[in-house]
């Protein structure tokens, strides 16, 4: 097989596994704002639900999640046609049986989704609450209100601060990507290792690894940068 059709079928790989990469980023990191907001939430319902989801998510294999998301939904559809194969029928079983079939790459997205919302909103609350009191006493006596003290005195300082563990989860969700095949998503990953098994070669599988290590790469240096950027915020 031509070196330039492998080439071109992992960047196709790898194009995929890039938006799997910034859908998760682009959603996850307002959904872990919420979800800190909920945690740290001074009515103990919504604080007790927040903490418990973020403990299911971050206590269970990201690939267990993406097995229930995407195939939960088909077992129901199954279920729902079998019931009005039965004669037992409503609209509720109707929709199951119409609509509760779930979208390969949506499940990807809806899995990472969560899983990391839930990983962010423990490094948002723990940035949050890293910052002193007085700094919040300090605006009110300025006579702030609270979202000018959040987000003129608070939120630099928390950025500057979570900088590293954002980066080293969202390095993380580089590599992460590669579970999208665990539901039969096409990915780099597959990609590489698709030509062990049409033509019995490795390297197309072992160069998924720069592919990896460059993106990688790219990102260390772009966080870097960010962190230099914020040493204005000492702390």
């Amino acid at each position: 097989m031509p070196v330039i059709e492998i080439i071109k079928s992992l960047f196709e790989g790898f194009g995929v596994s890039l938006e799997i990469f910034a859908l998760t980023l682009l959603l996850a990191i307002p959904l872990g704002l919420v979800i800190s907001f909920g945690s740290m939430s001074k009515f103990l319902p919504l604080k007790y639900v927040s903490k418990f989801i973020v403990w299911v998510i971050r206590g269970t294999p990201l690939m267990l999640q993406l097995i229930i998301i995407f195939y939960g939904p088909g077992l129901l559809s199954t279920w729902a046609n079998e019931m009005i194969a039965n004669g037992t029928t409503n609209f509720f079983i109707e929709w199951l049986s119409t609509w509760a079939v779930m979208d390969r790459f949506v499940a990807v997205i809806i899995s990472f989704v969560i899983n990391y919302a839930c990983y962010f909103s423990e490094i948002f609350r723990g940035g949050i609450e890293s910052i002193p009191k007085g700094q919040y006493e300090a605006g009110q006596v300025l006579g702030m209100t609270k979202s000018q003290i959040f987000f003129k005195i608070v939120l630099m300082q928390v950025v500057k601060r979570i900088i590293p563990p954002m980066s080293n989860e969202i390095i993380t969700l580089v590599k992460d990507t590669s579970l999208a095949r665990v539901i039969s998503v096409y990915e780099l990953i597959w990609a590489g290792q698709a030509f062990i098994k049409s033509s019995g070669i490795l390297w197309p599988l072992l160069t998924t690894g720069v592919f990896y290590l460059v993106f990688n790469g790219l990102l260390t240096v772009v966080f870097g940068k960010i962190e230099k950027k914020l040493d204005y915020y000492k702390i």
